[in-house]
């Protein structure tokens, strides 16, 4: 009696090599992202900053964003 190899088993070779190729790609995505990232400026909008810096007065101000938030909550 003769068996023939189960190549529906996690693993069979064509698998791993998928796995390898999948990995591979996974990776250099992840590179190409990486490389990217520190190129993005992280500072904020002087519109943020502006608010940040009212809340620490502890003075509320309508800036656009509440204004366009209002309209939408209108009933």
């Amino acid at each position: 009696m003769s068996t023939k190899p189960d190549t529906t088993s996690p693993d069979s070779s064509t698998l791993t090599r998928r796995r390898m190729f999948a990995g591979a790609g996974g990776v250099g995505a992840l590179a190409a992202v990486a490389a990217v990232l520190p190129a993005v400026k992280s500072e904020a909008p002087a519109e943020v900053q502006a608010a940040a810096a009212a809340e620490k007065d502890g003075v509320y101000r309508v800036t656009e964003h509440i204004k366009r938030y209002y309209q939408t909550a209108r009933v």
